[in-house]
Parts: structure tokens; sequence; C-alpha cells
């Protein structure tokens, strides 16, 4: 079906996969969630290629930048690449399977797992990012999570206006495109996906599908952002 699902698709999401070492896993597949299962394996295999001259390998499959800032109060398990610049503060916990971007910032108390993060994310206060991606430069506002299992633990499906795109997967979390600003203690449900330039209310609980350069201010009213 010819334009099924365009809006949701890497390409419509991710307009600078130049900025995330995972660009090359990201163009074997259509659609985010597919790329979901090969973060891990994905990881594993590009850690081995990385310069020792720019990365530590700390402890089992943990590749860490020299540049990066990582604090001593971190948990950090692999497979795991934390990329140049980063910082990783206070408490955070990574469970494994993540990718960390290039400057981005991983704040204190905040949990990832099975994740990409662009180059300069950044997900500071108080967030869980759970089977995610987040595109260039995305920003998500303290206590905003992804929660990436439904109630009834029946596969995820992503709304696209009438259609429904299924997943085949239990657990996806949100799906969020460059430049995404995610308001304070927002939850964004299971499949949610963002497109790029898009902003959510603070307390929003946002499902489904957010246009491109919208602004979301509940599910009755989504409205299209004006530059000037």
């Amino acid at each position: 079906m010819v334009g099924f699902g365009e809006g949701v698709k890497i390409t419509s999401l991710y307009l600078q996969p130049e900025h995330s070492v995972a660009a090359p896993l990201l163009a074997r597949f259509t659609y985010p969630w597919e790329v979901l299962p090969e973060i891990a394996d994905f990881i594993r295999d590009l850690g081995k290629t990385l310069s020792e001259q720019e990365y530590d390998r700390v402890g089992e499959d943990v590749w860490i930048a020299k540049t990066a800032k990582v604090a001593a109060s971190a948990s950090v398990h692999g497979p795991c690449i934390i990329c140049a610049e980063a910082e990783v503060r206070h408490c955070a916990f990574i469970r494994g399977s993540a990718i960390v971007g290039a400057g981005a910032v991983v704040g204190n108390s905040t949990e990832l797992k099975n994740c990409i993060l662009f180059d300069g994310v950044q997900v500071p206060h108080y967030n869980y990012v759970g089977d995610s991606i987040l595109g260039y430069k995305a920003h998500m506002g303290a206590g905003s999570i992804t929660s990436n299992v439904k109630s009834d633990k029946t596969l995820v499906e992503i709304r696209y206006g009438a259609e429904r795109i299924e997943t085949g997967r239990k657990k996806v979390g949100a799906m969020l495109g460059d430049f995404v600003e995610v308001g304070c203690n927002s939850v964004l449900n299971p499949g949610t996906v963002v497109g790029p330039h898009s902003n959510i209310y603070p307390l929003s609980p946002v499902r489904g599908y957010v246009p491109e350069n919208s602004i979301y201010k509940s599910r009755e009213q989504i409205v299209t952002k004006h530059n000037g």
C-alpha cells in the first residue's frame, strides 16, 4: 500500500540520521519499532570496531567515550555505547541495550532500557525511556516517561489516523522525531509516535500519532505550529 503509515516511517521522523551512530541500523528498516529487537546485537558489533583512542571498554559490552562524563553513582549495564561529550548524571540507571548519542544528557535518576538516543537528546530529570527511539535534539521534560507495555499486555498497535499498524511486539515505547519537546510529567503511552519539531504540553497523556510541526494540547486539540 503506497504511503501506508508514511508519517511514522523512519525517514519521516529522523531527518538527520547522521546524528546517530545507529544510522546504519535504522537504514535497514522502514518503521522504527522494527529496530528495537536489533539494538543489542548492533551495539555489540559496533562496539568491537570503536577506536581504543576514543572509547574505553568498561566491563562486558560497555563502551564509553573518553570525553563523556559518567557519574560514579550511575549504574551502566551492557550492551551500551555512550558517545562523545555525553553526560550521565547522578544515580542514572542504564539497564542495557542503550545507545546514548554524542552530547546527550541522561539525568539524575533517569532510567534507560533498549533505546536509542540520537546526538543532543536530553532526558535530564527523572525520566524513563524504554523500547524507544528519540531523534536528534529531542527533549523530555522533568518526570515525563515512555510507557512501553499496555495494561492488558496485548501487542502494541500504532494508531495512525484511521489506520492501525501492527507492531507484533508487546513492548513498544515512544518514537520521537528530531527536535521534539515533551512537557514535564507527560506520559507517552505504548506506541506513541511524535513527528519532528512538535511540542507536547505538560501533564499530557499521549497516545497514537502526533503530526510533525504540531502542538499537542490534548487528544481533541492538536494544532499546527506557526513559526514567526
